[in-house]
Order: structure tokens, then sequence, then C-alpha cells
């Protein structure tokens, strides 16, 4: 945004809240919302462990009762079916915590939605009344313009990424398969991130590449590719330093690793970033803009080519080094 955009909404910031009873507010409404979530699970996990207990109890009871008398069959069977229900409980209490979390990362995601649809919205409109209430230098009009053209691509690239999401599975069938040499692939992809952000690719990125071609269609490893380098970029350092380097190896794979220069990524959480609408920050707490499909679509795309995708620390710095292992050969 620029400066005059900038001062706007400073002026705007500075007639509302004083900045340290916002941060007071934020930190008081984030313990609410964890109150509120941990609640959620607080009941169904009670329940399903007074009904296990239960069981159990009347299990004990039972096989002590039908021992006594000798009821051999009856202790057989009713051991069975106090088995096969407390299996069922189990299952009912995994099943029910998953969905009560995939329904918190789903009102999540709406709310992420929301303020990615809002924010550039609201930019374009703020820019607008400016052209219309005020003359300004053709200078200053061709940087408002140029403002304005970035946030609209901003809300095109969130709204593709919604469409893709829904049709993951028959993406690129249109397409036949061919052979794609990733180097350029690559190098391609990384210049239309760091365009979208009015970023300079020699700044950000070095490649380290071994020849290798993959065969499948070139929508499918640019999806991948985009979004992981998008996530690179979004999580890197305050300024992103990313190395991305490509390994050819003897039994028929291509192993990409694309490192970044960030916090890096929690253990308990790496297997998580991967679901769909699953974001690492809560909605109130978040510093990074993102919907949590990126790396989802990572994950499903690479498994529909009959690969793997993983996270892991840097060994020579911090940061997070994604690798995704693809079959494929060197270029010959």
């Amino acid at each position: 945004m620029s400066s005059t955009g900038h001062q706007q909404l400073d002026d705007q910031s500075q007639e509302g809240v004083p900045a340290a009873g916002a941060q007071t507010n934020h930190r008081t409404a984030s313990q609410l919302m964890r109150k509120v979530r941990r609640g959620r699970l607080r009941l169904p996990i009670t329940l399903s462990v007074i009904l296990m207990v239960m069981n159990v109890a009347l299990m004990v009871f039972w096989i002590i009762l039908a021992a006594q008398i000798y009821w051999w069959t009856a202790l057989a069977i009713g051991t069975a079916v106090f088995v096969l229900i407390l299996v069922g409980l189990s299952l009912y209490l995994v099943l029910t915590i998953k969905e009560v979390r995939l329904s918190q990362r789903q009102s999540d995601f709406i709310d992420s939605v929301t303020h990615e649809l809002k924010t550039p919205l609201a930019t374009l409109r703020l820019y607008l009344e400016t052209l219309q209430m005020r003359t300004l230098s053709d200078e200053k009009r061709v940087e408002f313009y140029a403002t304005m053209k970035t946030e609209l691509e901003r809300l095109d690239h969130l709204i593709s990424q919604l469409l893709e999401v829904k049709r993951l599975d028959a993406l690129g069938m249109e397409t036949d398969p061919e052979d794609i040499l990733l180097e350029p692939l690559i190098r391609h992809c990384a210049r239309v991130e760091c365009n979208r952000r009015q970023l300079e690719v020699d700044q950000i990125f070095e490649f380290d590449f071994e020849p290798a071609v993959i065969h499948t269609r070139r929508i499918l490893l640019e999806m991948i590719f985009r979004n992981v380098i998008d996530n690179a970029i979004k999580y890197g350092g305050v300024e992103p330093r990313i190395l991305i380097q490509i390994r050819v190896s003897n039994g028929g794979r291509v192993i990409t690793r694309v490192m970044d220069n960030g916090e890096g990524v929690d253990p308990e959480i790496r297997k998580e970033i991967f679901k769909i609408f699953f974001r690492g920050e809560s909605e109130l707490e978040r510093r990074k803009t993102g919907t949590g499909l990126g790396l989802y679509i990572v994950r499903t795309l690479v498994h529909l080519l009959g690969g793997k995708v993983t996270v892991h620390d840097r060994l020579d710095q911090p940061g997070s080094v994604f690798a995704i292992d693809l079959p494929g050969r060197a270029e010959t």
C-alpha cells in the first residue's frame, strides 16, 4: 500500500482504542476463544470416559458373577459383548473429537476467508474514494492503480484457490501427461509468486538443481510448487531467503527441498499443517494471511502423483524444509 493509504489507515487507527488497550483486548479474546474450544471437547470426552468406566465395571461384575455360577457360555458371550461396547465407545470418542476439531477448523477457515476477502476490498474502496475525492498527480494516480491491481490479483488468487480445492481429483485431466523439466517450471513458479508480491527473485531465491524430469500434467506440478513457494515466502524471515534444491535418487525418485529462513514448524503440528482448513495460529492471533488450503492442496496432489511430502527443521540455520518426493528421472 502507498504512503498515502498507510497514512489514512494510521489516522483511522489512532482515532480508535489505544494500542495498549487493543493488545489487552486481543489477548483476552484469544484466551476466551481457547476456553470455548476446550469446553466443546470437554463434554464428549467426559461422557465417553464415564460410559467406558461404567462398561468396565459392569464387565468385571459380570465376569465375577458368571464365574461363580459357572455360566461359562454366558461368561464368554457377555465378555465379548462388553468388549464390543468398549471398542464402540472408544471409536465414538475418537470420531467425536475429530468432528469437533474439523468443525473448529471450518469455523477458522470461514473467519480467515472473510478476512482475506474484506482486506483487499477495503483497500480498493479506500483508493477509489481517494481518487474520487482528491485531485492527484499522474505519478500518484499510477501508484494507486498499481496497488489496486495487486489487490485484485490477490482476490483472484484466493478465489482460484477455493475453486481448485473443489476439483482436485479431476484437476488437469483434460490434458495428457508429458515429460516436464523441473528446473524451468520451478523458476517460473518462483517468478510468479515474487511478481504477485512485487519482490525480486534474485534477492530471495537461491537454486541448487540437478537436471530432473517428471512425467505428469503440468498444472499439477505448478500448483504444488506455487503453494510450497508461497508458504516459504509467507513464513520465511522478515527478509525471506529461500533455497530450492533438486536431487535425483538412483531409485527413480526426484526429491525437491524448499528451505526457508523462518521460525520453523512446531514438531507437534507437522502432520496437522497438511490437513484442510488447518492454520497454526488462531484467527484472533494470526500474523500471516492465508486460508489453510495451500498445504492441503500440496499434500493431496503429491499423493495423487504417487509421492510424499514431509517437513522438518533446517540443520544449517533456523527455518523449515519442505521435502517433496515424486517419481521421476534424471534428464538425459
